[in-house]
């Protein structure tokens, strides 16, 4: 792979303010070796969905992937997979367990080997090899089958867990059982150090991260990178380090907003809707295989799938400009270097995940879930008020004042 240039990054929002498209432009270009990409990415279309190979897998999924928290009504989950879908992702306590009872129900419908699965195990410092196994097992048992296609774990945010003894061990007892095809990982902060740990150690096959048209940001500073591949701390060098490694890559918060998913009129482009235009944006990247998202009515189906086999326009692009100048300033993109700066070790970026739950998702009972987790030691009531998170912040983002709002409205 080329070395990545490191350059000086401008601050995106004077520059779209100004008029000038020269960020978002370049982000919707082929990347570099397109050619070559289409040989990687095995892409085709099928009854009017597109597929691509998941890296070294060798799977070919569909572009839209299901989310699977939740996943929608029984009838509907069984029309997404006549329509083409074949790619769940889901995870051991989503829905209390019902998200793999009810893909376990999927499966004895159309066939086993008509759908590919990703569940995930959480791993929390009490711990041990018997317990994620005994978490792993509980999901094949939920799922009514005997393996899983990718065994990834849940919201790795240090990079250290990867190669845990605990997780390692767990990993390889449970293969010799022929229990899981691929393993992977899903990564919700500090996806810099995460995904270069995943994708160096050659152990992991699928990375899944948060991956949406808020990246066509660029830091307002000269932030860290590593001379190895990575040429900004966001997340298109991480791609490219993917892709040449062959690691499959699954995009994630993908339709992420500043509110409730709803029809955001504004935003409209003709007949396509923001969220249509912004799974098009992901998709416009060849090193993505596909964009996880949650389904729950028909509109949502026909609005989505639509979006594989449809380009992005030069309109379309042009409203997500404004739409990233209009709602981006404090959007938190999970680096990681809010909370690693903080002297009282406040959990910055997850009370800010916490946040996105209530604000973009709907999901308030699962973000009041995750702050309260967390605790009033690693919350609002610990922070100095210091100010030292605002100043790591690469974006700028007024991480005191969401902190703030995170408790008022979580606490």
């Amino acid at each position: 792979m080329s070395k990545v240039r490191i350059q000086k990054r401008r601050d995106f929002l004077k520059m779209v303010a100004g008029g000038a498209a020269g960020c978002f432009t370049t982000s919707l270009r082929p990347v570099p070796g397109e050619a070559a990409a289409a040989f990687q990415t095995g892409r085709f279309v099928k009854g009017g969905l597109g597929y691509r190979r998941l890296g070294r897998t060798g799977l070919s999924i569909s572009e839209i992937a299901l989310g699977g928290s939740p996943l929608p009504d029984p009838t509907l989950l069984r029309e997404l997979f006549d329509r083409g879908v074949n790619y769940i992702d889901t995870s051991h306590n989503y829905d209390n367990g019902n998200s793999e009872r009810l893909i376990g129900r999927l499966f004895a419908a159309v066939g086993r080997d008509k759908v590919f699965v990703s569940t995930k195990f959480h791993v929390q410092p009490r711990d041990t090899e018997a317990t994620i196994i005994a978490s792993v097992r509980g999901s094949l048992s939920r799922l009514a089958t005997d393996y899983i296609d990718v065994l990834g774990i849940h919201g790795a945010e240090d990079p250290d867990v990867l190669e845990d003894e605990r997780v390692l061990g767990a990993y390889e007892k449970l293969k010799k059982e022929g229990v899981w095809r691929f393993r992977g990982l899903s990564c919700h902060a500090n996806h810099d150090a995460v995904v270069r740990k995943a994708v160096s150690s050659g152990l992991y096959d699928v990375v899944q991260v948060g991956y949406n048209v808020f990246d066509i940001q660029e830091p307002e500073r000269e932030v860290k990178t590593y001379e190895d591949y990575l040429g900004t701390s966001g997340l298109r060098g991480l791609l490219d380090f993917a892709r040449g490694r062959d690691v499959g890559v699954i995009a994630m918060k993908t339709l992420r907003v500043g509110g409730r998913r709803q029809n955001l009129e504004a935003y409209r482009t003709g007949t396509a809707s923001i969220y249509q235009a912004m799974l098009k944006w992901v998709l416009a990247d060849s090193r993505v295989t596909a964009a996880v998202t949650e389904i729950l009515s028909r509109e949502q189906m026909e609005e989505d799938l639509a979006a594989s086999t449809s380009p992005l326009s030069a309109a379309e692009g042009r409203t997500l400009r404004r739409f990233v100048r209009d709602n981006g300033r404090d959007y938190c993109h999970f680096c990681g270097r809010c909370q690693e700066s903080c002297p009282a070790r406040v959990a910055t970026t997850a009370v800010q995940r916490a946040l996105a739950y209530h604000e973009s998702y709907g999901k308030t009972a699962r973000g009041r879930a995750l702050y309260a987790e967390l605790g009033n030691g690693r919350t609002v009531p610990a922070c100095r008020d210091c100010g030292r998170c605002e100043v790591a912040c690469p974006y700028g983002v007024s991480v005191r004042a969401r902190l703030r709002e995170a408790h008022r409205l979580l606490a």
